[in-house]
């Protein structure tokens, strides 16, 4: 039996679509029932009306799929556009996260420290933890949550990505 390797590539789609209930859940179930996975998912209200909304969905596979995916959304019918960032060129990635340490003493000391080299900023603080808010690349916060894991992670909270295209043009 020959085992054959299929790459798997992340794709970033923004999918604009009409803000009306149930709307998440149909997606939701497009992928679930295709068994394709979500690995971040951001929705939020884009127009003035609250009559649109952009989801952000982080997804991998191979690309036949990651095609399939692409295809099965525009097919919704409240699905105004899809765009796949990753497949339009360079984008910007941001992420939010809230991240709970607790500590004293030295290791408390240097939570601070390296939350200065990230540029995290406590956003609550009691004489036995910190709340750092950290924003950045993906793997910016994978580094500092990593970092925290050492000296008392506590909790992480993260927004999940949102993405947009470089240059003046929208999606």
């Amino acid at each position: 039996m020959h085992i054959q390797h299929r790459e798997q590539e992340r794709h970033v789609l923004a999918v604009t679509v009409d803000n009306d209930p149930g709307i998440l859940a149909k997606i939701a179930g497009l992928f679930t029932a295709r068994g394709y996975n979500i690995d971040s998912l951001t929705v939020a209200d884009i127009t003035e009306n609250h009559r649109v909304s952009r989801i952000t969905i982080v997804t991998h596979g191979p690309p036949r799929v990651i095609d399939q995916i692409h295809a099965q959304l525009e097919r919704l019918v409240p699905v105004h556009k899809v765009v796949d960032l990753t497949e339009q060129g360079p984008h910007v990635e941001r992420e939010l996260a809230l991240v709970k340490v607790a500590g004293k003493g030295d290791n408390r000391v240097e939570a601070l420290r390296l939350a200065d080299v990230y540029r995290a900023k406590v956003v609550d603080s009691t004489t036995q933890s910190f709340i750092f808010e950290i924003t950045g690349a993906p793997e910016k916060i994978d580094s500092f949550v990593a970092l925290m894991r050492e000296l008392g992670l506590v909790e992480v909270g993260r927004t999940g990505i949102v993405g947009m295209m470089r240059g003046p043009n929208g999606v």
